[in-house]
């Protein structure tokens, strides 16, 4: 058995201890995939790498169900922790920068069309991936991991036990349904 495995293995029965270990081992991994999320978009300054991953460590610790049975479920485990992060904290920066329910009148109505703040294009990408969880729950579950999570085929494919191939396949068809809910 693999050290992460059993640190995982360890963890699980609860020990606090192995899961520090576990996700001091994985820190680099857990930044590598937080620093693709944050990415994406170079105005999005929700939070720093260091502050998803951190907060990550925080909900998993919280949440007190780790039941990952590896590496690559871990990770991806984490993924789907800090999608949930990243959406909270888009929804909050909306609302603090809205002024929340606050009437907002334009200054200048010939300015044209708004771009997207980064805050309404994570919550309108999260709100297309619920929709696309009813129709296929491991279309949005590659979605989350590969977009979200920033993990690669292998990694998504490990975790959830398919092969590369079908990986690609299952993004492909995702992107596209994504890509027309979005244009909705």
């Amino acid at each position: 058995m693999g050290d992460i495995t059993q640190l995982i293995a360890q963890a699980r029965s609860g020990d606090r201890s192995a899961f520090d270990s576990l996700f001091q081992k994985l820190y680099p991994e857990l930044r590598r995939i937080a620093h693709g999320r944050l990415a994406r978009n170079v105005r999005d300054t929700l939070m720093s790498t260091t502050a998803l991953v951190h907060e990550c460590y925080l909900k998993l610790l919280q949440a007190q169900r780790l039941r990952p049975e590896d590496r690559a479920h871990f990770l991806a485990y984490a993924a789907s922790v800090m999608r949930s992060i990243v959406v909270d904290a888009a929804r909050a920066g909306l609302a603090e920068r809205r002024g929340g329910a606050a009437e907002h009148l334009p200054l200048d109505t010939n300015v044209g069309e708004a771009v997207a703040a980064p805050e309404e294009q994570i919550l309108d990408v999260s709100a297309a991936l619920d929709e696309l969880a009813q129709l296929d729950e491991r279309l949005a579950r590659v979605v989350e991991m590969r977009y979200f999570g920033g993990m690669k085929d292998t990694e998504i494919a490990a975790a959830l036990g398919l092969t590369d191939r079908t990986v690609r396949r299952d993004w492909e068809k995702a992107r596209l349904l994504l890509a027309h809910a979005l244009r909705e």
